[in-house]
This record gives C-alpha cells, structure tokens and sequence, in this order.
C-alpha cells in the first residue's frame, strides 16, 4: 500500500512544485513559455488517456469479441459528459479570460481562477485511482510500472500547471508569495484525494473498471480540447504549442510502454 500512496501523491507534489517557482521567477510567465507548457500538458494527457486508460480498457473487453469497443465508447462520452455538466454548473474563470463560466456568482477571481484548475484535476485524479485499482485486482493488464508511468506522467503535466496559476496570481493579482503558492498548491490537492476515494471503493469499481477507465479518458480529453489546447492558441499565432503537445504525447508514450 505504500506504493499506491506515493502513487496517488506524485501528482499532488508536481503541482506543488510548479506553484513553487513563485520563490524563484519574479513575473508572470513569457506567452510562448506558457504556450509550450500548456501545449506539453496536452500532449501527456492525451497520450496518457490512448495507453494508460483507453488500451487496456479495451484489451479488458476482448470477451466481448467485435463489441470490445463498447465499454470505451461508453466510459469516454460519459467522462465528457461528465465534465460538461461541471463545467456549467462550478462557477470558475480560466486564465487570461474576462468572463467567468457557470452559474453567476460573486466569488474572487483568485477563486474562480482556482476553481477552474481545480475541476480539471478531478478527474486526473480519478484516473489515478482507477488504474491503481486494476493494478491491485489483477483483472486488467496494468503492472505497478505501468501505474507509475501514469502518475509520473501526470505530476510532470501538474508542474507547468501549478507555474501557469500561481505566478499569475502574484503578478496581477498582487498576492504574497507564500498565498500564491498555497493557492497554487490548493488546486492540485483535490487529485490524490479523488484517487484515495477511488481505491477506497475498489470493490464496488472492479467489475465496472473497463468503463471506469474509459470514463477517466474522456474527461482528460474533455479538458484538453475544451481548455488547454485553446488557451495554448490564444494570441499571436505561434507553432510552439504543438511543439510543447508532440513532446509531451511522445514522452508519455514513452513512459507507458518503457514502464509498462
């Protein structure tokens, strides 16, 4: 069980040490920094989402003979679903945007801003509880490498993240360092507490895992194309996004398949 605990924690501490860099960089990240990184996040989760969750979803399924891509199927449009209905019904602001979305609410735009990353690491943090599950049931094709590979690959994206809200916060909104680091770091700590409910109910996921795992992708995904793929095309036009997305895609994919 140590193992899983410093699985589940590995992306709480990429995010905290990306919110630390408010110690070391006095201003607000260059654009085609934040652009790269934000492209790079992209390219983790969207690879992450193919070989950590979607593939062994599938290989999980192939009793099902033609119909194995049904539990994928299904996981992946109620994780976007999923992440749609929170998306209008959690009031947050992206960074860079005027306009909050969801209900309206006269919540702080430090709050908001929080908020917005807060929701997207749920199901992050899902993702990483899900495949500690089925490393732990031996009902799917997933080693102890393989879930590291996840949660590594994962803290690595969280650390541009906990950069990309926490120096921000400091610049424009005029906050200590120290507040906007626990800010930043108060984002990333709903991950390891969604994937400690997600073992906790081990039982309850195993005989449903293909479409748990399914449903953890579509949401990743859902918050690549809905959030960090435009906001890493915002502005001046720049190819250093998609740069930022085939280092990360390749990365990650290396990580899984090496570990794995």
């Amino acid at each position: 069980m140590q193992n899983v605990f410093w699985g589940l924690l590995l992306p709480f501490l990429g995010t905290t040490l990306g919110a630390g860099c408010v110690f070391f960089v006095k201003t607000e990240l260059k654009p085609l920094v934040q652009k790269s990184l934000l492209g790079f996040a992209s390219g983790v989760m969207v690879a992450a989402s193919v070989w950590s969750l979607l593939i062994p979803a599938m290989e999980m399924s192939e009793s099902m003979g033609r119909f194995a891509f049904v539990p994928a199927c299904a996981g992946v449009l109620l994780g976007m679903a999923f992440l749609l209905l929170m998306d209008h019904i959690i009031p947050h602001l992206h960074m860079g945007s005027t306009k909050s979305e969801g209900p309206a609410v006269s919540l702080k735009k430090t709050t908001m801003l929080v908020l917005a990353v807060t929701l997207h690491n749920i199901p992050e943090g899902m993702a990483v509880g899900i495949v500690f599950v089925g490393m732990l049931s031996g009902s799917a094709q997933i080693t102890l490498a393989g879930a590291f590979a996840l949660s590594v690959g994962i803290a690595v994206q969280n650390f541009p993240e906990g950069a990309i809200i926490s120096l921000p916060l400091r610049s424009e909104e005029g906050m200590s360092r120290r507040k906007a680091f626990f800010m930043g770091t108060l984002s990333g700590i709903v991950e390891p507490i969604f994937g400690g409910l997600t073992i906790l109910l081990a039982s309850y996921i195993t005989p449903v895992l293909p479409y748990l795992l399914s449903f953890a992708a579509g949401a990743m995904l859902y918050v690549v194309v809905e959030e960090l793929i435009p906001e890493a095309s915002r502005g001046e036009h720049s190819d250093i996004g998609t740069i930022g997305f085939t280092v990360g895609f390749v990365l990650m994919m290396v990580l899984d398949v090496a570990l794995g």
